[in-house]
């Protein structure tokens, strides 16, 4: 009777022990996976900024250009460089994106791309500009940046569904909601949005 007695402590024990370890494997895999996929978000963002501030970069030396050959297109001119100082003054915390903030970012880039698009109008006028040695490379390096930025913003884009959807997903959106993981805010996709802009020099 005292063995029957014993076994079934031990019984007992070892299946509440066998449940802890089950919820404990759950909760951890869980959490774990959570942190990837919020880490994976912010480096992406990282990238996005990155190539954002490559086409940054040129801009300087592309107005330089121009200026060299269109020095009365002041008022374009002047435009470009204010969409760029706009648009490299808007910085977001990657670890605390905010549906504001992105918009306010995307806002400032939109922006500058219009202000490029001006410019470039300007630079049909002016066919030796056009022929410029240094200008044909700022323009194949802009073109490739602005393709870089499409194929980052797709994959920011693609990261950041991929996270919402999994603390989302039962039981991980108990553990989310447990440890802090929120929704992270997407760019909204504007018509094309998904192919280059093309930039005509």
């Amino acid at each position: 009777m005292e063995t029957k007695s014993i076994n079934r402590k031990w019984i007992i024990i070892g299946v509440v022990v066998l449940v802890v370890l089950m919820v404990y494997g759950s909760i951890r895999g869980s959490y774990n996976t959570l942190v990837t996929l919020d880490e994976a978000v912010e480096g992406q963002w990282a990238q996005v900024e990155n190539v954002y501030q490559r086409r940054a970069d040129l801009i300087p030396n592309l107005v330089n250009v121009v200026r060299g050959y269109a020095a009365h297109e002041r008022e374009t001119l002047e435009g470009v460089v204010e969409a760029r100082s706009r648009a490299t003054s808007v910085n977001v915390d990657p670890t605390n994106l905010s549906p504001e903030a992105l918009q306010q970012f995307d806002q400032a880039q939109q922006g500058l791309s219009s202000a490029l698009s001006r410019l470039m109008v300007v630079v049909e006028r002016y066919p030796d500009l056009k022929a410029n040695q240094n200008f044909l490379e700022l323009q194949t390096q802009l073109e490739g940046t602005e393709n870089r930025i499409a194929n980052e913003r797709r994959k920011f884009i693609e990261l950041t569904r991929d996270y919402n959807t999994n603390i989302r997903r039962f039981p991980r959106n108990i553990y989310a909601n447990m440890f802090g993981f929120d929704r992270k805010p997407n760019f909204e996709a504007r018509p094309g949005a998904d192919t280059a802009p093309v930039i005509e020099f």
